[in-house]
């Protein structure tokens, strides 16, 4: 998943380019609003993490260029001030959830998996593609009940289109949302994955849960 920090306090911004880079997500984080709204404007992600109160132009204004923009990735604020005024002043800007500081790291990573998730359509954090099922909150997934052991890529790659499913997704995207800089150059690195991720899947070739769409990526789907 990509993820878009704009946070001006160096100790919050830089535990939670921490926290989430363990969580495996691919980020760009900005100190000030300038930049933030460089980054908002320029790339898609799965989720931003706005402050209000920033330097150069206030997260408000951030969140209503991305809406007129008509980008739709989910945006969630993050502030130093409790009272109602403000939070209803994120919402009505576009936002779609708040966080007061100060915070937990876990609160804020339920809710932006919430996010997330909802913004795909998917109210649950498991993903039911019978006999596949994948839990977004575990980072588990199995086969028939049957537990399938990934590695964290795998399991990135995996959730991303199953997040998408029944849309093809190119392996740019892939790369881009996924995984960091170094490999971006490789589109070998996603065929290597894919295929680990069929075998693993379905080692009988009965299922043929991701499919290759020509000329475009790969598609999630299973047929009940």
């Amino acid at each position: 998943m990509r993820l878009l920090i704009i946070e001006d306090e160096q100790a919050i911004r830089e535990q939670l380019c921490e926290y989430y880079r363990k969580q495996n997500f691919v980020i760009d984080a900005a100190e000030d609003g300038e930049e933030g709204s460089y980054f908002a404007m320029e790339f898609d992600y799965d989720i931003a993490i706005i402050d209000i109160g920033l330097p150069k132009k206030d997260g408000i204004t951030i969140i209503k260029e991305i809406r007129a923009a008509n980008k739709k990735y989910p945006v969630l604020v993050l502030t130093a001030r409790g009272n109602w005024q403000d939070k209803v002043s994120g919402l009505e800007a576009g936002a779609d959830d708040y966080l007061v500081k100060p915070f937990h790291t876990e609160e804020l990573r339920a809710r932006t998996n919430a996010l997330i998730r909802r913004s795909t359509g998917n109210a649950s954090p498991t993903l039911n593609f019978d006999p596949i099922q994948i839990d977004t909150s575990a980072k588990s997934v199995s086969v028939d009940g049957k537990s399938i052991e990934l590695t964290s890529f795998e399991y990135n790659t995996l959730e991303y289109l199953a997040l998408h499913a029944g849309e093809p997704i190119s392996k740019t995207e892939l790369t881009e949302h996924l995984y960091h800089q170094d490999y971006e150059r490789d589109s070998n690195v996603i065929e290597v994955f894919v295929g680990r991720l069929r075998k693993k899947l379905d080692p009988a070739n009965t299922l043929k849960p991701i499919k290759t769409v020509r000329g475009q990526g790969y598609r999630f789907y299973v047929d009940n």
